[in-house]
């Protein structure tokens, strides 16, 4: 994604012809919303196609990402941060009207070097500076540019000020009138007049531009050598100087120099915007140095008191894009990248944000000038295609358990012979072990268990399947089973760990969680059924759906776990397991939907929550929707409907961040890494399931304090 034109270009690319010659374009803002959509072609010979997004600048600013509607990839999304924001810069002019000429006035070169990255303005019909510089501020502009501004009246000059110090970016020139009074809207304090190079009464030669220091913002810039400076206005030298200079001439003199104030910046450039003081206008450098100021407005990158931000800090990694082009926790390789980094992402970098939150970098799979190529797989033409499969396992422990009781016979027999008694010329050996049974006997258990056939293997316990009688006498909680070993287990050790949990810390004991067939088992006996959603499953009977029907209207509870939380994306399409329970609710009477609001009985049904994370926290969790609330009880601590809602569904995987192994430890990772999530995911089970048993009872229960006020009213 690039500028053009004031517009927000994107370019769509392809390595061949793939079957999808056309296509649509959104690009989002932070929360995933769309702002804008552009169709796209691509010829049938064409590796690319070039859109434009032509919208409001405030839209234009809060696009946060821009993806090919459909494809899952993250080549297929392309983030936008801090330095493709298109910031509005106002022009003021010191100069009168009659003096004022377009093509020779610093309002032209300046307007000209802008309007690439900036939506430029200038106060139209407005008359002496005041009025300029109010006009411009109601626009809401970002960036003021003062050209040759000298002593502002004390209303205009406050409020200046203010805009600075509330996060406004103030960028002056010099001039005549700059040079000629003082002026506390400056970054140094400034000498009266002006120094004059290569002018007839001087003995000095215009002098160039010093490089760039690496903590200048201009780091990375190199001036060239035919920009001679012929005037500036020279600062007073102090203590601080070194840390606000930006720019320097060859001399050590300042050229740029920067101060923060409150959250905004002032900048100074020690020449003016035109060409009178030098030729820095006329050249590419002077683009590049405006582009990198504007940059900083309203951004963390701003510098500090005492000197500029290094523009070689590094920014830690904030949001990773997966594979699917899903932003989600970074990875633990991930590691951070200097500010100023503009190369694609690498395995150390994942494409992603890094930084701050307002004043972040975005790191993308390509970079602008990347082109996609076909890979040539001529080199794999005699590799040989195979499966991939984990090795099997060998179960040694009957094998070695056999071979220590073979190798104690032996250390036996052999303390019998060292003994004596198996010493024929001693006696026989009957008549040896004669009167000593517990030898025989220890003998004989020996032998047994040697060859008395391999010892039996240790079988694992089988699946709890319900039974009616059992079900009617224990409360227990119930999965479905899909048929995915590995979600079964996950469902099987989750609803394990949140029944000790329930144990543990709640007045119920339930039985261990059983296993259902939704086709064949009955459910009536089980007040909360948790479905996984596995999509690779054929989809249930229709006479299945209606005995779940039945189910949820005669009270019961089934949860829907699509475990998407890390791939779905809003106004994004739809992820596997959204469509596949989709498809499966389309014949069941759902009732009208809403995420759990605040005071839902839910939130408060044993624990205080607001959230019901689980191994992820990012998905939201839908229940029935409650009715309006009655007049009077707005501010009622919670509320509830006539009954217990017959659905919750949620994307975070809470079974994952509830299974435990036999020694209690937890058997999923938690994305993210804080336990914290893990402990608020026992919580939310905890209410949810109480919920199912109470019902509106706990609403009651919080309306306690009401409910004696208006008693004793």
């Amino acid at each position: 994604a690039s500028e053009a034109g004031g517009k927000l270009t994107a370019r769509v690319l392809r390595a061949a012809r793939n079957g999808r010659d056309a296509g649509l374009v959104r690009a989002l803002d932070q929360k995933g919303l769309p702002l804008a959509e552009h169709d796209f072609a691509l010829a049938p010979d064409a590796t690319e196609a070039e859109i434009a997004f032509d919208m409001p600048i405030e839209l234009r600013n809060g696009v946060s990402r821009i993806e090919i509607a459909g494809e899952r990839s993250a080549g297929a999304v392309t983030l936008v941060d801090e330095r493709g924001k298109r910031r509005r810069v106002g022009l003021v002019f010191g100069g009168t009207s009659d003096q004022a000429q377009p093509l020779l006035a610093p309002t032209y070169y300046l307007s000209r070097a802008l309007q690439p990255f900036a939506d430029v303005q200038e106060a139209r019909g407005a008359k002496g500076i005041a009025d300029q510089v109010a006009q411009l501020l109601d626009n809401q502009v970002t960036v003021l540019v003062l050209a040759d501004v000298g002593a502002m009246d004390d209303r205009t000059a406050t409020r200046v000020q203010a805009f600075v110090e509330g996060g406004g970016l103030l960028l002056r020139f010099a001039g005549p009138r700059l040079a000629a009074g003082s002026d506390p809207l400056v970054p140094v304090r400034l000498r009266r007049g002006g120094r004059t190079l290569g002018g007839t009464l001087s003995w000095d030669s215009p002098k160039t531009l010093a490089p760039f220091a690496p903590e200048s913002p201009f780091a990375g810039l190199t001036p060239p050598a035919d920009i001679g400076v012929r005037r500036q206005i020279l600062a007073e030298p102090d203590g601080d100087l070194p840390g606000r200079t930006w720019a320097s001439l060859q001399d050590g003199t300042p050229i740029v120099t920067a101060k923060h104030r409150g959250q905004g910046l002032v900048v100074l450039f020690h020449v003016t915007a035109d060409t009178t003081w030098s030729n820095l206008p006329l050249s590419g450098l002077f683009i590049d140095m405006l582009r990198r100021v504007v940059a900083l407005a309203g951004s963390s990158a701003a510098p500090t008191e005492g000197g500029p931000r290094p523009a070689a800090a590094i920014l830690a990694p904030r949001l990773a894009l997966d594979g699917f082009g899903a932003l989600g926790t970074p990875p633990a390789s991930a590691t951070a990248v200097p500010a100023d980094y503009a190369d694609r992402a690498s395995a150390e970098h994942p494409p992603g944000f890094y930084g701050p939150a307002d004043g972040g970098t975005a790191v993308n799979a390509l970079r602008p000038d990347d082109r996609l190529k076909a890979l040539d797989l001529a080199a794999l033409s005699g590799a040989r295609t195979g499966t991939l499969a984990g090795a099997e396992t060998l179960d040694l422990r009957p094998s070695l358990f056999t071979l220590a009781l073979l190798l104690l016979v032996l250390d036996t027999l052999a303390g019998l012979w060292l003994g004596g008694f198996l010493n024929h010329g001693s006696g026989s050996l009957v008549g040896r072990l004669r009167g000593r049974p517990a030898m025989l006997a220890i003998a004989g258990v020996l032998l047994l268990g040697a060859f008395g056939g391999p010892p039996a293997r240790a079988e694992e316990p089988p699946a709890n399947r319900p039974n009616g009688i059992e079900s009617a006498l224990v409360t227990r909680l119930a999965y479905v089973v899909t048929g995915d070993a590995a979600i079964d287990e996950a469902s099987r050790a989750g609803l394990t760990g949140l029944t000790q949990m329930l144990a543990a810390r709640t007045a119920l004991e339930p039985g261990e969680p059983a296993g259902l067939d939704p086709a064949k088992d009955e459910l009536a006996f089980y007040p909360l059924i948790y479905w996984p959603i596995a999509p690779g499953r054929p989809q249930p009977s229709e006479a299945t759906i209606r005995r779940v029907d039945a189910f949820m209207r005669n009270g019961g509870t089934v949860l829907f776990d699509t475990r998407d939380a890390l791939t779905a994306r809003a106004g994004g399409p739809p992820t596997p397991e959204a469509a596949y329970l989709r498809k499966m609710l389309a014949t069941l009477e759902i009732p009208e939907l809403e995420p759990v609001p605040s005071d839902h009985v839910l939130t408060k049904a044993f624990y205080l929550v607001d959230t019901f994370p689980g191994r992820y926290a990012t998905g939201q969790t839908w229940v029935e929707a409650l009715p309006p609330a009655a007049e009077g009880t707005e501010r009622r601590p919670a509320r509830a409907g006539d009954g217990v809602s017959p659905i919750v569904i949620t994307g975070n995987d809470l079974a994952a961040a509830w299974a435990i192994d036999r020694r209690g430890d937890p058997l999923y990772p938690v994305v993210g890494g804080d336990q914290r999530q893990r402990e608020m995911a026992f919580r939310g089970g905890v209410n949810i399931v109480i919920y199912t048993l109470t019902g509106n009872y706990k609403a009651d229960q919080v309306h306690v304090p009401a409910l004696l006020e208006r008693l004793g009213q």
